[in-house]
């Protein structure tokens, strides 16, 4: 492999990483033309994956690309014990049946983006539930309390005299002990995660291996540009929405929050970053046609391409050429009352799921009827067929009601 060749894989590789550590053992595992073991480990606490997760995902798939063997860890066994990364309490174990299922929705979302015939799977159960109680004493003999205790989380809990279960000490251990057992050439995981990748490179030497590199992914701020991309802080997208829902809500984050999608999402290299910011400034490319390409981009990686040209379209037509014919047409129930509260009409409509959710809506002005803005969080509203509900900036709903409402 040429110079000129290794130069640009590692340019690619690094690009959107925020750490590669350390990163002169990082150049000569790339420069040795070896093929690598990536490790990337995966807790099911959640059935549902979001454009946070991707950013991780994505960049697996550039190692992939390149020939590297892709390792995904299900933690089945760790996810009994419950990461404590960023977390100010002890959580709640999940039950064997949880995770299984849990495990099993993570497949049919994670083969958006990963090639999964060519993706090892194994479940970090198969070699820590056979460790004896033996074996486990000896493990935790080999890292001090003070070297654990030290990690953010746990200082922060200390000083706030909040409990430390004493299993989820054990969980950075069994973390690292993951790649002692499949002897990784490296490991993906969010900045969150850098204590942990860094004791599966300690562990490793402890075992006389050659130690992982770490490369560590910058957690993907949500659509409100501020904090990361949480499903509690109902910022996120998810990857088992709509296509046009996630198009529209791609199109609403800000100019500056969509050059770190093109980035983080889309693998831009920051050369490409800068180009892209010198088009707008000499207004060679204008921000909204630049958008449009990255939703277009993010829609077609992870749902499909005819997805994507379907959403542009639907997108154009709705918000640009005001044709509400292609809104989302939903039928409300037969039996609903009329009028109805604005609260239940949204749930009906599928734009919220809690009262909590409208509720922030409904106050921040967010949500209008047929062009007009509805304020009142306990206002009710006459129910119409064809009326248009809009919801934020990029979600318009045309009620169907075609069977008579009933009043009250």
């Amino acid at each position: 492999m040429n110079g000129e060749k290794v130069k640009e894989i590692i340019e690619k590789l690094k690009s959107g990483a925020e750490q590669v550590l350390p990163e002169n053992e990082f150049i000569k595992k790339i420069e040795s033309g070896k093929k690598l073991k990536i490790k990337f480990g995966m807790d099911p606490t959640a059935p549902d994956i979001h454009l946070g997760h991707a950013v991780a995902l994505s960049k697996l798939r550039q190692w992939q690309d390149l020939g590297h063997e892709i390792i995904l860890i299900i933690g089945d066994f760790t996810a009994q014990i419950g990461d404590p990364t960023g977390k100010s309490k002890t959580r709640p174990p999940l039950s064997e049946e949880e995770i299984k299922q849990n495990a099993k929705t993570y497949f049919e979302q994670v083969g958006r983006i990963l090639d999964m015939e060519k993706t090892s799977v194994c479940y970090n159960s198969e070699w820590l539930a056979k460790l004896t109680s033996f074996d486990f004493i000896k493990l935790a003999g080999k890292i001090t309390l003070a070297r654990v205790i030290e990690r953010d989380d746990f200082q922060k809990r200390l000083k706030e005299n909040v409990s430390i279960g004493l299993h989820e000490l054990f969980y950075p251990l069994l973390q690292g002990y993951d790649s002692v057992e499949l002897k990784a050439d490296v490991e993906l995981g969010g900045t969150d995660q850098t204590f942990n990748l860094l004791m599966g490179r300690f562990l490793q030497e402890q075992f006389g291996q050659s130690p992982q590199i770490i490369m560590t992914m910058p957690l993907l701020e949500g659509l409100d540009g501020v904090q990361k991309m949480s499903k509690s802080l109902d910022n996120y997208i998810g990857l088992f929405e709509l296509a046009n829902e996630a198009y529209g809500k791609l199109m609403s984050i800000s100019d500056e929050l969509m050059l770190r999608y093109y980035q983080l999402l889309l693998g831009k290299t920051k050369t490409e970053i800068v180009q892209m910011k010198s088009d707008v400034e000499s207004q060679k490319v204008h921000p909204m046609n630049l958008k449009k390409e990255m939703a277009s981009g993010i829609i077609s990686k992870f749902w499909s391409k005819k997805e994507a040209d379907e959403s542009q379209k639907q997108f154009e037509s709705l918000f640009q050429k005001k044709d509400y014919s292609q809104a989302k047409e939903v039928k409300l129930i037969s039996d609903v009352q009329n009028p109805i509260w604005i609260v239940e009409l949204l749930k009906q409509l599928g734009a919220v799921k809690t009262s909590s959710e409208a509720k922030r809506l409904i106050q921040s002005g967010a949500v209008s009827i047929n062009g007009e803005s509805v304020g009142d969080f306990k206002a009710e509203v006459e129910v119409k067929d064809g009326m248009i509900v809009k919801v934020g900036k990029h979600r318009i709903y045309k009620v169907s009601t075609k069977d008579p409402v009933h009043p009250e």
